[in-house]
């Protein structure tokens, strides 16, 4: 079946977003990664910054975080509502069609219709560290640290809200090492699966 959404998880630093940009730009696809951050701020009612930092991330490195976390009369936690406001945009915007959509854990939410590739985009941890100070610059914790933090979070996220393990082969169409095959031959090769599945 031809495919018409791409989502895009990624660990940290892989270029995962990059990637993403340029294989919307060159199918002619809709991209979203911030733009859906605003979306998801319009419809929750939430900033946006807090749903940049807290919208794919869990509270803590522990899935146990969640357990702790205050919850309104119905049961919610913010975490609920940015999860449910984060899946309900996503839907709509699959409707639509032709989209590529990075991260918050879009392979979940969209994995019962055919017409999607998913990709996992991961790198050499090496890599990723100088990748995330060129990007984002220097801070006070070892860009390492950095990194450990940051897909510790997603991991730990993306396993509450999914039941399943963040990154598993069984979770994508395909897995690319963005250190191996470099960004722009990873384009190259979603691009061509999406054009070979118009055959």
């Amino acid at each position: 079946m031809e495919k018409k959404i791409i989502t895009i998880s990624r660990e940290f630093g892989s270029g995962g977003r990059s990637i993403g940009r340029e294989v919307a730009r060159i199918l002619g696809f809709d991209f979203y990664d911030k733009e859906l951050i605003e979306k998801v701020a319009q419809e929750s009612g939430f900033d946006k910054k807090y749903i940049e930092d807290h919208g794919e991330d869990a509270p803590s490195k522990s899935l146990f975080a969640y357990a702790f976390i205050g919850r309104d009369q119905n049961g919610m936690s913010i975490s609920d509502y940015i999860w449910q406001a984060q899946r309900k945009i996503i839907l709509e915007l699959a409707e639509k069609g032709n989209c590529v959509i990075v991260g918050r854990c879009s392979d979940y939410i969209l994995r019962d219709r055919k017409d999607c590739l998913h990709v996992f985009i991961h790198a050499d941890k090496e890599k990723r560290a100088e990748r995330i100070v060129k990007l984002y610059g220097e801070t006070d914790k070892m860009p390492k640290k950095r990194l450990d933090e940051k897909d510790k979070k997603r991991k730990v996220n993306y396993r509450y809200y999914t039941d399943r393990q963040w990154g598993a082969s069984q979770n994508y169409h395909i897995s690319l090492d963005s250190s191996e095959f470099g960004i722009c031959k990873c384009v190259e090769i979603i691009v061509q699966l999406v054009k070979e599945s118009r055959k």
